[in-house]
């Protein structure tokens, strides 16, 4: 639960009547990204105010009028996602540098450079975006920013969306367990369990989770992993 420093006021206009809620700037930015969550938990109170800062709470009459509801958690997440709010400057700096790293990380997990097939670190990705004069919107999802500015990167950095397929050899001794890391990392192209109990697989994946791929294969079976990128 948010302190009351750190909330902000949301508002809600129906039908001639207002509602407010004090509310964790860090539940707008993931009702914004389209995560379902537990309003309450960020909520600094459980209410539904007329005026907040009068401390004047909504008449449950009204709420039903409005909402057809008189449930906290379901009237606070409808004025978060319709009403209004406005963020402190401190707390819009924060929101965008939350969704700044959020983009990166989108960016570097899927991206590659097409010349060399590997992801880009984040640092470059990050001194790209800021050479480019990238704007970043807090109040815009990830999804609806990427595309844009990955855009704006490729006059000054090398950049591909892809995936990659990869074809993999696990030895019997670490395939069980290699298995199910595999199936939670990438998309299972082709199987085979081989007659010595190794297996086998051709697996695809975004281009810049290579890396981070070959690094947990690498520490499941202590190097004994052979890959191969396909073509």
């Amino acid at each position: 639960m948010v302190s009351l420093d750190e909330a902000i006021v949301a508002r809600y206009d129906r039908k001639g009547k207002h509602f407010e809620i004090l509310v964790d700037p860090k539940a707008v930015e993931m009702v914004m990204e389209g995560k379902e969550i537990n309003i309450l938990e960020y909520m600094a109170i459980d209410l539904i105010f007329k005026d907040a800062k009068k401390g004047e709470k909504a008449g449950e009459d009204s709420l039903k009028e409005t909402f057809g509801t008189t449930e906290v958690g379901e009237i606070a997440l409808k004025i978060l996602k319709e009403g209004d709010f406005q963020l402190t400057t401190k707390q819009r700096k924060e929101m965008q540098e939350m969704k700044k790293k959020a983009i990166i990380d989108r960016i570097a997990r899927s991206s590659m450079d097409p010349r060399t097939k590997l992801p880009h670190p984040r640092d470059r990705i990050e001194r790209a975006m800021e050479e480019a004069g990238v704007h970043i919107d807090p109040f815009k999802s990830v999804e609806e920013q990427v595309k844009k500015i990955i855009d704006a990167l490729r006059p000054i950095l090398p950049i591909s969306i892809e995936n990659v397929k990869i074809e993999v050899k696990i030895p019997s001794q670490y395939s069980g367990k290699a298995y199910g890391e595999i199936i939670n990392m990438a998309k299972m192209i082709k199987e085979e369990w081989l007659p010595d109990g190794s297996f086998k697989c051709v697996v695809e994946i975004p281009a810049g989770m290579q890396t981070q791929f070959y690094d947990k294969l690498n520490a499941l079976t202590k190097g004994e992993v052979f890959t191969r990128m396909l073509k």
